[in-house]
């Protein structure tokens, strides 16, 4: 394989973000899309600035020998069906988060890349962003010491105004506020304390507001969770503010702290115990998929693909286990008591 040659399924606004990353991308180039909406050659050109193969039929696409990964774009019902299908098929898969609705069809997609040995990745691109790979990177230097305490929250209001609202809302499309959205916050928890989380207990609420009621499933969700070694981590996943974008993150160590982009530690001479120092680097401040770093993980996808190697970071079981997590999480919200991960086996 010379290039990857991709298939984008789903021609909305985040696959417009997705091809227009691609043109940056060494090694790979999207040659085709599908969309259930009839698609005319040259105004795709036009538009994108490629040469575009055009599918209304899914599985048109996946029979073309001339592609060799599917990237799944979709609305969020529609994604563990198409990565499976797109498996079954000898395709590579690039996935948009959430891998599915439900832990049972997550594991049937998993399943389905192992049977049939393709490379996967889901999107949680937010890993490979300049403030999360330096927060990594001062928690892996031991510039907080040992954590025992991580907190990471996502705040977005996803509102009327927000293209997704009208099948956000419902819960049989959006699901939950953590897969619908907050789950790239569980992803980076997860990163950074770096152990198996043993069990979840977690409260959900909804707010009175006009602009969030139409939903059909709890829009602020608490998760608090208790890790195998004994620490703790907080995850609020919260859709229905009324506020700037705020991804916000709070480590705590035995030999610093980390509060956004505000380092204090013990590690380095001269620091004054009384003042923060200021990292910097670029935040992550916005839910537009324009400002989301997918270049870098497109790129580390690639590489390790053509190498026939495991990607860093967002690899598929990597993300599965994020996954899983949150959907202990909701089950904790639903049952109204602390889940055990080894219930959802």
């Amino acid at each position: 394989m010379s290039e990857m040659r991709i298939g984008i399924v789903g021609l909305g606004w985040v696959a417009g973000a997705h091809i227009e990353t691609f043109k940056h991308v060494k090694g790979a180039a999207v040659t085709a899309v599908c969309s259930r909406r009839s698609l005319d050659p040259a105004a795709l050109q036009a538009q994108y600035g490629l040469p575009l193969k055009a599918y209304t039929d899914y599985q048109q696409m996946l029979a073309d020998p001339d592609i060799d990964a599917i990237d799944i774009c979709t609305p969020h019902p529609y994604h563990a069906d198409q990565a499976i299908a797109a498996a079954n098929a000898g395709k590579h898969l690039i996935i948009e988060k959430p891998i599915a609705l439900s832990w049972e069809d997550a594991v049937r997609v998993r399943d389905a890349i192992r049977a049939n040995g393709v490379k996967a990745m889901v999107c949680f691109e937010v890993r490979y962003s300049a403030q999360f790979t330096l927060t990594r990177s001062i928690v892996e230097q031991g510039l907080l010491g040992h954590l025992h305490y991580g907190e990471v929250d996502y705040f977005h209001g996803i509102g009327p105004w927000y293209g997704q609202y009208p099948w956000n809302i419902k819960k049989d499309m959006g699901a939950s506020s953590l897969l619908t959205a907050g789950c790239h916050a569980m992803d980076i928890l997860l990163m950074l304390m770096q152990a198996p989380v043993a069990e979840v207990t977690a409260l959900g609420t909804t707010s009175t507001s006009e602009y969030f009621t139409p939903y059909e499933y709890p829009t602020t969700t608490v998760s608090l969770l208790k890790f195998a070694d004994g620490r703790v981590g907080k995850v609020t996943s919260c859709i229905d503010c009324l506020q700037p974008y705020y991804f916000h993150s709070h480590l705590v160590g035995s030999h610093g702290t980390l509060l956004d982009t505000k380092l204090h530690t013990t590690k380095l001479p001269g620091m004054i115990k009384t003042k923060w120092s200021e990292l910097a680097t670029h935040p992550i401040d916005s839910g537009d998929v324009s400002d989301h770093p997918y270049q870098p993980q497109f790129q580390a996808f690639v590489d390790a693909t053509a190498a026939g190697t495991t990607m860093p970071l967002t690899d598929f079981d990597t993300a599965l286990e994020s996954h899983r997590v949150a959907y202990a999480a909701d089950l904790s919200i639903a049952l109204g008591r602390t889940v055990k991960l080894s219930e959802l086996a």
